[in-house]
């Protein structure tokens, strides 16, 4: 499929995860999903079983630490907690970036975090769905398949 401006492929629908197994297929996880999971949220009760099969962004990690700490947590016992998460991390890079900065003209409506872009930035150029708690992203479509756990 060719790239759309953003660089993610053309339009796919989300999905619910219920409906699609991962079966062990790789996906791109959402901060959202770990901080769903560590606080017992709807939807985080799925996350462990994925685990060993997500990829995530170094930004997205930064979520999870800032989230940690939101919610009333150690700077440092939150750094520790999210460094022991058991998926693979991938730093950012040119081509995320300027993707995730050129997301921003379609998405301002939906106020996506610069870590949503980048953590659907990241989807997009891996070619994998991404895995999220955030339910407003099924309106999106963007060319990123997307998965809600809620």
């Amino acid at each position: 499929m060719p790239a759309t401006p953003n660089g993610c492929r053309p339009t796919r629908r989300s999905t619910g995860l219920r409906n699609n197994p991962l079966n062990g297929e790789r996906v791109v996880l959402d901060s959202s999903a770990i901080l769903a999971m560590m606080f017992g949220e709807p939807g985080g009760e799925a996350v462990p079983s994925l685990l060993p099969d997500c990829t995530m962004s170094t930004v997205n990690l930064a979520e999870v630490v800032t989230g940690l700490i939101d919610r009333g947590g150690d700077p440092d016992g939150a750094a520790v907690t999210a460094s022991h998460l058991p998926v693979e991390l991938i730093a950012l890079d040119r081509d995320v970036a300027l993707a995730a900065g050129r997301l921003r003209a379609g998405t301002s409506r939906f106020g996506l975090s610069l870590g949503d872009r980048v953590c659907l930035s990241l989807a997009g150029k891996l070619e994998l769905p991404v895995v999220t708690c955030d339910t407003m992203w099924s309106e999106l479509a963007i060319g990123v398949e997307i998965r809600l756990l809620r």
